[in-house]
């Protein structure tokens, strides 16, 4: 059995105040646009994109049941499993959370999102020829006549060619595509938990396990194309974390080949640099850079050398976001709203382990286990400031900050046990009345 944390009498307020400041940031975030009037282009349920939507469906009995179980033995079961177990049962449970999130809407809550005008399977389903299509990106992420739908042109060609690589293996019609993402992003908690444990941190891991596993994100994870882009970001971290700790070539250039794909999957996930280089401070070791960064620009420049160039289609999506509804969503919102929406995402027990983090910061840099946590989750906040700061993702971000919310959520296990056990029953709840009263548009 793991040892408690330890908690200083002058941080063991921090939960509550972090809890109660999440919280009136989420009341806010849903209150100052219908009291003020203030249409700030999403959905009639700001912060988040999605509709109010009251229902059950015929899996609320085993999401129930999920919740009730986790919140009984799910800290015990991740103290006391053997390692290996324990990565099969974080996936095992991720996924059956995930589905039984989902599937209050029947197949459809799986299968319909990624079929959708503003997603990518439709023009996977129409490309012949990629060379061609990636020849003529640049020129339609502009609005015009012949322009790529919104996901499309909004990033770059490695998700597209995900779900083209899905369509021609027999995998693209909705259902078996949102099935396959779905699968994947189960296996984001398990890659954070080898991670910490290849840089020395198994009983942090331990305690961080529930809420990776078990949250309001799972809402998004099976709907999302993001959730994709998640799972590969983690893997790539996990990788770089074990070339750093066994100085390994091998597993340098596959954290590179990751990591320079999760560049091509989202502009946004340049900002993995910030974890990529926590990683490797934590483990002491740069010796992943060089081999790394070399697999990863061989990625980028063989999808230019095939016609989509990073650099060139950046500027013309910044100009298409500007022009479109991005333009029109007030940054007098967002730079607070978009907080707001992770924590829906997230869960309000983020501002407890943010709060937790920030208030011992020293006191859990003194602690080898904990200072591997610190950091981690500290690259995570750092991650998010700066997406924000940039304002090129206004709204929306419940699902586009999905990479970077397991690395916040780390600072959970730097929690008092009373406050994760009650925590995690939190986030189960939340996850429960979100998933049942508002329906997610991604």
């Amino acid at each position: 059995m793991a040892a408690p944390v330890e908690t200083h009498p002058r941080t063991r307020h921090l939960p509550a105040v972090g809890l109660v400041v999440a919280l009136a940031l989420m009341g806010l975030a849903m209150a100052v646009p219908a009291v003020l009037d203030w249409n700030v282009r999403v959905n009639s349920f700001p912060p988040i994109h999605a509709e109010w939507q009251p229902r059950v469906g015929w899996t609320t009995p085993v999401a129930l049941v999920l919740a009730g179980w986790a919140g009984f033995s799910a800290h015990r079961m991740a103290q006391v499993l053997p390692w290996r177990r324990l990565l099969i049962g974080s996936f095992l449970a991720g996924l059956a959370w995930m589905l039984s999130l989902a599937l209050i809407d029947g197949w459809s809550g799986v299968g319909h999102i990624l079929t959708t005008d503003y997603e990518y399977l439709q023009t996977a389903r129409e490309v012949t020829d990629l060379t061609d299509f990636f020849d003529g990106w640049v020129g339609r992420i502009r609005y015009g006549p012949d322009n790529l739908p919104v996901h499309v042109a909004g990033h770059p060609a490695g998700a597209l060619l995900f779900f083209v690589l899905l369509v021609r293996v027999g995998l693209g019609s909705g259902l078996a595509a949102g099935l396959v993402v779905t699968a994947l992003a189960a296996t984001t908690a398990v890659a954070v938990l080898v991670t910490l444990r290849a840089l020395g941190a198994e009983e942090p891991a331990r305690r961080a396990a529930p809420f990776l596993v078990l949250g309001p994100a799972a809402i998004w994870q099976s709907v999302s194309a993001d959730a994709m882009f998640a799972a590969v970001a983690a893997w790539g971290v996990a990788a770089l974390a074990v070339a750093a700790t066994r100085r390994s070539r091998t597993w340098s250039v596959v954290a590179g080949l990751l990591l320079g794909y999760c560049v091509m999957l989202s502009y946004g996930l340049v900002l993995l640099g910030v974890v990529a280089i926590a990683t490797m401070l934590i483990a002491r070791s740069f010796f992943p850079m060089a081999i790394a960064v070399v697999a990863a620009c061989v990625v980028v420049l063989a999808f230019a050398l095939a016609g989509f160039a990073w650099w060139e289609a950046y500027p013309a999506l910044h100009d298409r976001y500007y022009a479109g509804v991005g333009g029109r969503r007030p940054p007098s919102y967002w730079m607070w709203g978009n907080l707001a929406a992770l924590l829906f995402c997230a869960g309000p027990m983020l501002g407890s382990g943010v709060a937790q983090l920030l208030g011992g910061w020293h006191q859990h840099l003194a602690g080898a286990r904990s200072r591997v946590v610190a950091l981690l989750a500290g690259s995570g906040l750092v991650m998010i400031a700066l997406a924000d700061v940039s304002q090129m993702s206004r709204a929306e971000v419940e699902r586009i900050w999905l990479p970077f919310v397991p690395w916040l959520m780390l600072s959970c296990a730097l929690l008092p046990s009373r406050w994760r056990r009650i925590g995690l029953v939190i986030q189960l709840v939340a996850a429960l009345l979100v998933a049942h009263l508002l329906k997610p548009d991604w």
